[in-house]
């Protein structure tokens, strides 16, 4: 076990996996220093982090809470704003991890910028590899960037895979299910925002929680997993499991099963990208199999939940949709979040911005983030227009 500190930069500090991943630090002071911190425009959550962790930069991707942020620092801690901060923040000098915990496509730029640094990236951004994941790992791959995947599932699968990735046969993604897994469709068109925020299980951001109770938040994990694991999507499998006690499996050719098992605590994951390959004693409960009881799996239902569908057919396809994808639904989810549209609407509009899309198959960045903005834009426009 290595006993040299990791020098983290967190992007996202101020969301859940950010606040996580900052308790993962307090635990463990003497293996991870925090040197980087970056959030959307929380400026007084920030400060206060600032001051705690006395990082060397901060950045802050607003440019206009850039001033207001700069005038609450003391000391030498540099402050930078915009995308172009949060890659200076990424590719610094002194750091050895970036915990890619951003939401969006905004996380892409700053990941590629450490990634040509060499750097370890912990990731827990889904639309970075969504939307030009083969770049990105093709970058990984030219640069020797690991890449640690700290989604839950993902997590879950590269510690399986751990000297079994040449016997894989195929990879099992668990689901919750979300809170509307029993809905009928009838009930599902009374879907509020408050109770779409009511995840049984996980606590996590209001778009991540959304995105689990539409099943897009598996679709996205399906692209993922095709390229960070490099397995055709045929070989890619999703099963519910409301207990969320099992968090992914892979399934060997001689017919075993490797599942990772544990409480439902994002700590585990991120600390465990954060200190791969070492293993540190972790702040969440352990998991008692006395009290679980019983264990259920049921196939995902493609007519209730059709994002999952859509998510699986968007990567097979490849090139320009999975980006434009992701951007319709952000932008969706985003509009139901202010009460704009209704649950049912993320699906169906999401479905009309792909439908319009023509494909790029071999896109460069500029075409990923053109047509990234060409879906929302188009998303918007038909929201406004009632569908």
């Amino acid at each position: 076990m290595s006993n040299a500190p990791c020098n983290v930069v967190i992007l996202g500090s101020t969301g859940s996996i950010g606040k996580q991943a900052l308790e993962v630090a307090d635990l463990h002071p003497d293996r991870f220093k925090v040197v980087g911190l970056a959030a959307r425009d929380e400026v007084d959550e920030l400060v206060l982090q600032a001051e705690k962790y006395r990082p060397a930069m901060v950045a802050v991707g607003k440019p206009d809470s850039y001033q207001p942020l700069k005038s609450r620092l003391r000391g030498d801690c540099q402050v930078t704003a915009g995308i172009e901060g949060m890659c200076q923040l990424a590719g610094g000098d002194d750091v050895d991890t970036v915990l890619v915990a951003v939401s969006g496509s905004i996380g892409i730029l700053p990941t590629l910028a450490a990634i040509r640094r060499s750097r370890r990236i912990a990731l827990a951004n889904k639309e970075t590899l969504v939307a030009a994941g083969d770049m990105v790992m093709s970058l990984a791959q030219e640069h020797q960037a690991p890449i640690i995947p700290v989604d839950s599932e993902h997590s879950a699968i590269f510690q399986c895979l751990a000297g079994e990735a040449a016997h894989l046969k195929n990879l099992w993604l668990t689901a919750s299910g979300g809170p509307f897994r029993d809905f009928t469709q009838q009930e599902l068109t009374g879907v509020t925002v408050d109770m779409a925020l009511q995840h049984p299980n996980w606590k996590m951001g209001p778009k991540i929680t959304v995105d689990s109770a539409t099943l897009m938040n598996k679709g996205l994990e399906v692209i993922e997993a095709h390229h960070l694991f490099d397995v055709p999507y045929e070989r890619i499998k999703v099963v519910i499991h409301k207990e969320s006690v099992i968090h992914s499996m892979v399934e060997l050719v001689d017919g075993a099963f490797l599942g990772h098992l544990g409480v439902a605590d994002m700590r585990i994951p991120i600390q465990y990208a954060l200190s791969y390959p070492d293993r540190l004693p972790s702040p969440a409960a352990g998991l008692d199999f006395n009290q679980i009881g019983a264990i259920h799996f049921q196939r995902p239902d493609l007519q209730r939940f059709p994002l999952l569908g859509v998510a699986y057919e968007a990567g097979r396809v490849g090139g320009t949709l999975p980006a434009v994808m992701n951007a319709a639904n952000e932008t969706a989810v985003h509009k139901f979040l202010a009460g704009q549209i209704g649950f049912l609407d993320i699906a169906r509009l999401v479905e009309k911005v792909l439908e319009a899309h023509s494909v790029v198959i071999r896109p460069q960045l500029d075409d990923i983030f053109a047509v990234d903005g060409w879906a929302r834009a188009y998303c918007c426009e038909l929201a406004e227009k009632g569908l």
